[in-house]
């Protein structure tokens, strides 16, 4: 019995050694980000360590107002956008859940394979048609492209994830609330929209983290630096011609990633949940 339990004791060292082990590797490359923004530029790909041997905070300062406009001006911009695309999100995509989740109507498991092929289709796919259309509309270099079409359940991963969890939730529930006289409006804000925090936390920190590091379609739709966001920025500190900023350019990516751990601290019980809960029903 205690050979067992001295096996099992070992087993579970091992597994956490390893795991820790992984994790350090992991991480190093953050580590190292952190590292050489405290480091002079010139001595950043010379001391490949962790522990810089010259503490140097000038990159933090002269990073911030090394670009047209001070660095907070592109963080402004890069919140404006990630906010509206979650508000935009949460609530298009959930009242398209609800549809496909609680109402009957002719085509739904149609569309709703509609819905998740297009799951299968790349940015670089949609990027020609979808500039072609805002450049139309005359939505290019404005914040438009980027935020009007969260609000129409652009998303489908996000529809997705609501759809398998407002599924898991009983339809007794519904069944008492049109008794008392509730329609689908009622049902859907009183009843289905408080259980299913967890799905829609879980949908605003991933909207979040993809808005906020989103690079490609931001460069695409805003040529005016005055729009720019943190990430379109960033670009700046680098120069194919001449001398790149590293120092500055890897001061500026910490200040950026400080959002979004906030945002998944903050989220992160409800995520862990709201993953845990969504399944295949």
């Amino acid at each position: 019995m205690a050979t067992e339990i001295r096996g099992g004791r070992s087993r579970r060292l091992s597994k956490h050694a390893l795991l820790i082990v992984c994790g350090v590797v992991m991480l190093y490359p953050l580590l190292w980000m952190v590292s050489s923004s405290a480091k002079p530029t010139e001595t950043i790909f010379r001391d490949p360590s962790i522990w810089p041997t010259e503490l140097d905070l000038s990159n933090y300062v002269d990073g911030w107002t090394a670009l047209e406009y001070p660095f907070h001006h592109y963080l402004i911009n890069s919140a404006v956008i990630a906010i509206l695309a979650v508000a935009g999100n949460l609530i298009s995509c959930s009242l398209a859940a609800y549809a496909f989740a609680r109402l009957e109507f002719r085509g739904r498991k149609i569309f709703f394979a509609m819905m998740l092929a297009t799951l299968m289709l790349p940015v670089h796919v949609l990027i020609v048609p979808q500039y072609v259309l805002f450049a139309q509309l005359d939505w290019i270099n404005t914040n438009l492209p980027l935020v009007v079409p969260k609000f129409l359940a652009h998303d489908a991963f996000f529809i997705f994830l609501m759809v398998q969890f407002i599924r898991g939730l009983p339809k007794e529930l519904d069944e008492a609330a049109r008794i008392d006289g509730c329609g689908h409006i009622r049902i859907y804000w009183r009843i289905v929209m408080p259980l299913s925090i967890p799905a829609l936390a879980t949908s605003a920190v991933f909207t979040f983290i993809w808005t906020w590091n989103d690079f490609f379609s931001q460069l695409i739709f805003l040529t005016d630096p005055e729009l720019w966001t943190m990430p379109v920025a960033l670009r700046s500190f680098m120069d194919g011609q001449g001398e790149t900023a590293w120092g500055q350019l890897f001061a500026m990516s910490i200040v950026g990633l400080a959002p979004i751990f906030g945002f998944f601290l903050a989220g992160q019980r409800y995520l862990t949940q709201g993953i845990a809960t969504t399944g295949f029903r």
